[in-house]
């Protein structure tokens, strides 16, 4: 295996696959994981919308099950489910033999249930269940609603990817959602070691919004999402240590792995690998769109152990100096969660609309 991409395993970050498409799910992704050393892979309805719409992949099924009445809604979510499943059984023997929890697949509960907690715990139930895959991961929205519907995932024994997470404050709250789901099971004499979680930490729509708000010129227009991300890292640190951890630690327990999200290059101004770059640590994980993954396999990049530990002092600099310019930070992750929640929205009825559409087409 000789792919840039591989080479993050040397050095303890997990590459995952921010794409599913049926051609994927039904064999694609074995080569992905044999020649780059794929280790898991990321769903959203964005995804889906993007590969129901394109080709005729799904031509068949939509045929079949809208002829049988079914409505639009439910034909994309048995879609759906069963890409999903066919990807998680391909990826099982990864699953089988890694020790931190790779793997795995992830699909997104209803993105218009973001601040509906009560209708989040039934959906991730529903799909966890449905599936019956131990290498399933159920997304749920870091909104303030979503956090307990993590706690109450977490505490039912379902693998959790936590999504959309962009505030330090909101990556803290996570993480003691994630922990208070283990001490409840562990409270109720049930099994923690099985349980995986990552908290889907979303970097360069972070640099598109304070370069936004920053004029030309600032030195630190392109810095903030690393400088983010570094800090969130930190975080991870300091969370996962201690007496609350140690005894969850002692009962099997595995840490909620920093995944960072949405790591592309937004302005072509940038190395087209700088959120790879700059963000390579133990107990992470990466997750790549084509783009990042060719561009690692063609030999790009500046890849070294521990670049996410690099120059954390400078980080915080980079904070103050963005509040110094009149950048809230706290506005920009706020901002960036509702569009975050909207656009997921809005992809999600995209894909209804397309599977409508086609469904008349093809009656």
């Amino acid at each position: 295996m000789t792919s840039g991409v591989a080479r993050l395993l040397e050095f303890g970050q997990s590459p995952w696959y921010d794409n599913l498409t049926r051609a994927l799910a039904r064999g694609g992704l074995q080569g992905l994981v044999d020649e780059h050393g794929i280790r898991g892979v990321t769903s959203n309805p964005t995804i889906f919308e993007k590969a129901m719409g394109a080709g005729h992949d799904y031509d068949g099924e939509l045929r079949e099950l809208a002829a049988g009445g079914m409505p639009v809604d439910q034909i994309y979510w048995t879609m759906v489910e069963r890409d999903i499943a066919d990807a998680a059984d391909l990826l099982r023997p990864v699953y089988d033999t890694s020790t931190d929890g790779d793997g795995v697949v992830s699909i997104e509960v209803n993105p218009d249930l973001a601040h509906d907690t009560a209708s989040t715990i039934a959906q991730a139930r529903e799909l966890f269940a449905k599936l019956g895959r131990p290498n399933v991961m159920i997304k749920i929205p870091a909104t303030a609603e979503g956090l307990p519907a993590i706690t109450e995932a977490i505490a039912a024994g379902i693998n959790v990817n936590i999504t959309l997470i962009f505030a330090l404050s909101r990556h803290r709250e996570v993480i003691d959602a994630y922990l208070t789901g283990l001490e409840r099971r562990v409270a109720n004499g049930e099994d923690i070691a099985q349980i995986h979680s990552v908290a889907s930490f979303f970097v360069s729509r972070v640099d598109t919004e304070t370069d936004r708000r920053l004029p030309d010129g600032n030195a630190r227009r392109g810095k903030a999402a690393v400088a983010n991300a570094k800090l969130a890292y930190q975080l991870f640190l300091r969370e996962f240590a201690g007496p609350r951890w140690e005894t969850l630690a002692a009962k099997g327990a595995r840490r909620q792995r920093p995944l960072w999200a949405s790591t592309s290059t937004k302005n072509p101004a940038y190395s087209p690998t700088v959120y790879v770059d700059e963000l390579i640590g133990r107990d992470t994980v990466n997750t790549l769109a084509q783009a990042s993954v060719d561009a690692l396999a063609t030999g790009q990049g500046n890849l070294r152990a521990d670049s996410v530990t690099e120059d954390v002092d400078d980080a915080r600099a980079v904070m103050e100096d963005l509040l110094a310019a009149g950048v809230d930070i706290d506005d920009v992750t706020a901002t960036l969660e509702r569009e975050g929640v909207a656009s997921f929205s809005a992809s999600y009825h995209d894909a209804l609309d397309t599977l409508a559409k086609k469904a008349r087409e093809l009656k």
